[in-house]
């Protein structure tokens, strides 16, 4: 059997390595549109958490394996379609993940200042099509929208010391303009309480122990926490214990400060607060704050919802990052997309009403979880994958092309894909990039260049 997997993130790779795993004789495909390979594990864990990138060691042996191949630079959809891709395999797996934001949907979020953060991360983890952002940092005060780890990412970047960022493969051209950057304060706000964070304990604690940085919570939004959380799992237990014992510390004086030297850099969390309206500045050409409609909670935990009090408050702020959540978008016309959730319908990864079509990752499930949460799943749908062929769902008597056929059609069109070895040969150049400058690695954010290595 011939199998076609269309992204090589997490989700294709978990899903081309489980296949291959538990059939001996499947042959696995792998299209992604960028030259380069990795999906969010290169372009969106953050630059100083390399321990979660380890996982690119194992997607490279299963792109080593002489059943699979990889072919960057092809964008289905466009270079070739998924009908296309259908006649030429056996089974096509769509694993695209989400290529774009949610909005806010908010007066003033088109203004200069305001970002997404889906956009602000791609820049300084040397997504292509984010290389050219340029965002000012030259405000003092910046605000986050959202409480998940994407979030803190944001906030941790904005206010590292520049020696710990040096060390990390962060582009030159990002840590340029952080070593600029006059943001020395960070608020991250949600529309809901300390209950309801999306984010974890270990992104926490490493944000309450950045060096130079001082958390700002406020008791007050925790007054009787302890008792609400006292039979809540435990993670939810201990990340509320751990805010609740962050506001209650007092702020140690720090001695340098007595001797006069600037105050440190400060972050705090700010709930219960949804966004109304971006303000702009006197000109009109800016942002300069934020309008925000406080909230009271209906219901309790997980399921509890935000609905406006009817105050109001403003926020001054020159930098705005919603980091409310990223989302899918539908990727040929012959693939059925529910636009109002942001997925392709389908049970256990079987797309519906497409048989030997197939879907893993946020783009199946909504852009939720970490990379583990992404693994199951895909194993979850390789696994659908495999007993249809074991049950005879799908006909793999009619041989198919895979990517003989393939080849022709892209060829037709002036595509000329980028195989594994070649993306190696990227691979060296950036390490090498890097290694001149004291990092793991110089990323080379211009598609154009990075042909221009493999000679294409």
């Amino acid at each position: 059997p011939r199998v076609c997997v269309v992204g090589s993130g997490p989700a294709g790779f978990y899903t081309a390595q489980h296949i291959l795993k538990h059939h001996g004789g499947a042959l696995v495909d792998i299209y992604e549109k960028l030259p380069v390979p990795f999906g969010l594990v290169r372009f969106g864990v953050a630059p100083d958490h390399p321990e979660v990138k380890n996982v690119i060691n194992t997607f490279t042996q299963t792109a080593r394996s002489e059943r699979c191949a990889y072919y960057g630079n092809v964008t289905v959809g466009r270079d070739v379609t998924v009908p296309e891709l259908r006649r030429a395999y056996h089974a096509v797996v769509l694993s695209y993940g989400a290529e774009d934001n949610r909005v806010l949907g908010i007066p003033g979020e088109n203004l200069p200042g305001v970002y997404s953060a889906r956009a602000f991360v791609g820049w300084y983890n040397g997504l292509p099509e984010n290389r050219d952002l340029k965002p000012d940092l030259s405000c003092e005060t910046a605000l986050i929208l959202g409480h998940g780890n994407v979030a803190l990412d944001i906030a941790r970047i904005l206010l590292s010391p520049l020696q710990l960022l040096r060390k990390t493969d962060i582009t030159d051209s990002s840590l340029a303009a952080l070593a600029c950057s006059k943001v020395k304060r960070v608020w991250l706000v949600g529309r809901r309480g300390p209950l309801q964070v999306a984010f974890t304990i270990k992104e926490l604690r490493e944000m309450i122990n950045l060096p130079g940085a001082r958390a700002v919570l406020d008791p007050a939004d925790f007054t009787g926490l302890e008792n609400a959380v006292k039979d809540a799992p435990r993670p939810r237990k201990r990340l509320t214990e751990l805010m609740i014992k962050t506001a209650l510390e007092k702020p140690v004086e720090v001695q340098a400060a007595a001797a006069g030297a600037a105050a440190p850099r400060e972050w705090g969390l700010k709930f219960q607060r949804s966004p109304q309206e971006v303000l702009p500045s006197a000109d009109g050409r800016r942002a300069r704050g934020i309008r925000m409609a406080l909230t009271r909670l209906e219901g309790s935990g997980d399921s509890a919802r935000a609905v406006p009090t009817g105050d109001v408050e403003e926020l001054e702020c020159g930098l705005v990052l919603s980091s409310i959540g990223y989302r899918s978008l539908p990727l040929d016309p012959a693939v059925p997309f529910d636009s109002q959730r942001g997925v392709i319908p389908n049970s256990s990864g079987r797309v519906q009403g497409v048989p030997g079509l197939y879907c893993s990752g946020w783009v199946k499930r909504g852009p939720t979880g970490v990379i583990i949460t992404t693994m199951n799943d895909s194993f979850d749908t390789a696994q659908s994958v495999l007993e249809d062929l074991q049950g005879g769902v799908l006909d793999i008597s009619p041989s198919r092309e895979g990517f003989g056929l393939v080849e022709s059609i892209l060829r037709s069109r002036g595509v000329r894909p980028v195989s594994f070895s070649d993306w190696e040969k990227i691979d060296a150049a950036e390490v090498a990039r890097g290694k001149a400058a004291g990092k793991p690695r110089e990323k080379i954010v211009d598609p154009a260049e990075m042909l221009r290595i493999i000679g294409h």
